[in-house]
């Protein structure tokens, strides 16, 4: 069992906030464009922000922990590529201005390690309490998994989101962009911005990245610390992620297919793991070593695979797959 002490917390939750806040400052102060060495250099600054905790961490704590944050980090970053296929869906679909698109990105970032934070916290009192939870969100990530296989050359629709749906209908909605405001006023009548339609639809995907994200990294560890410093560290570099690989991200052509084989093996492993727990002890369970083994060799797999692909084939365009498989033109029109 780890022991994190009071002031371990408080310092690494410090940490988090002052990194997010360095975010906030560069984009709520000075808006641009965000070139690529700029992302490149912020990219590499989280990453090494991110190995230099895992190494502090495996000292300190012993190589086992270490192992279970790096295989947790790694999960984590797989699935938040994904999660910036649907950015750039979102950001395209609304046309967001560039000079906007970083403050869209922080409040993302935010909003998700927030609803993130709650759902470790509730995960890791379940799991505590039931130990049949590990079952439970095993065949979550199993359903996932298969539907994410089934629909992996699909995008998610954001339009067709019920929370964005309602927002349209209810909001007062300008046409165009007020510079970087939310709320604005049009003949005396206040209305929003698409800017705020926006966020509502970030929002949206975040709750649902959620859902998905914490049980897969309950299934490489079952400590609450280290699920969430593998959250926040993955989340934090999302944004310079953002505009350094927007552009090679169709060409990814096999990353759903990847992100659905590792959501299937870490949903299997929690199976197991609850098999063994409570049914019998002679049922085997898949070491963190392993875990992070598999996890690696994946993710190596489908980008090489994707790249060849890509490169034989220009016209092959990669999707960030969706839950659910997208009503016809028609059947939507009568919907509505």
């Amino acid at each position: 069992m780890l022991e994190i002490s009071g002031l371990t917390w408080v310092v690494t939750i410090g940490l988090i906030i002052a990194l997010l806040a360095l975010d906030l400052v560069f984009g709520a102060v000075r808006p641009h464009r965000v070139g690529f060495r700029e992302a490149t250099a912020w990219s590499v600054f989280y990453i090494l922000v991110a190995v230099a905790f895992g190494i502090w961490f495996g000292i300190a704590y012993g190589g086992d922990f270490g192992t279970q944050y790096f295989a947790g980090y790694i999960v984590e970053k797989s699935l938040s590529v994904d999660n910036l296929f649907v950015f750039v869906i979102i950001m395209t679909t609304f046309a967001v201005p560039e000079e906007h698109q970083h403050k869209v990105l922080t409040f993302g970032i935010i909003l998700a390690l927030i609803m993130r934070a709650i759902f470790i916290a509730v995960g890791a009192t379940l799991l505590s309490l039931f130990s049949f939870m590990f079952l439970i969100f095993g065949l979550l990530l199993l359903y996932t998994a298969v539907q994410l296989f089934r629909h992996r050359d699909e995008d998610p629709d954001v339009e067709d989101n019920p929370v964005v749906r309602t927002a349209r209908r209810v909001l007062p909605v300008t046409d165009e962009y007020v510079g970087g405001k939310l709320f604005t006023r049009v003949d005396s009548r206040r209305m929003v911005t698409p800017l705020l339609i926006v966020l509502i639809a970030i929002g949206g995907i975040d709750l649902l990245f959620a859902l998905d994200s914490i049980p897969a990294v309950f299934g490489v560890t079952d400590e609450p610390y280290i699920v969430f410093v593998a959250n926040a560290f993955a989340l934090l570099g999302l944004r310079a992620l953002f505009f350094l690989v927007k552009g090679l991200l169709d060409r990814l052509v096999y990353l759903s297919t990847g992100l659905a084989i590792i959501l299937g093996f870490i949903g299997v492993k929690l199976v197991l793991h609850w098999l063994h727990v409570d049914i019998s002890e002679s049922v085997p369970e898949i070491s963190t070593p392993v875990s992070l083994g598999v996890i690696i060799v994946v993710l190596v797999v489908v980008t090489v695979a994707s790249l060849i692909k890509t490169r034989n084939d220009p016209s092959a365009k990669a999707h960030a797959g969706s839950l659910k498989a997208h009503k016809p033109a028609a059947e939507e029109s009568r919907e509505g």
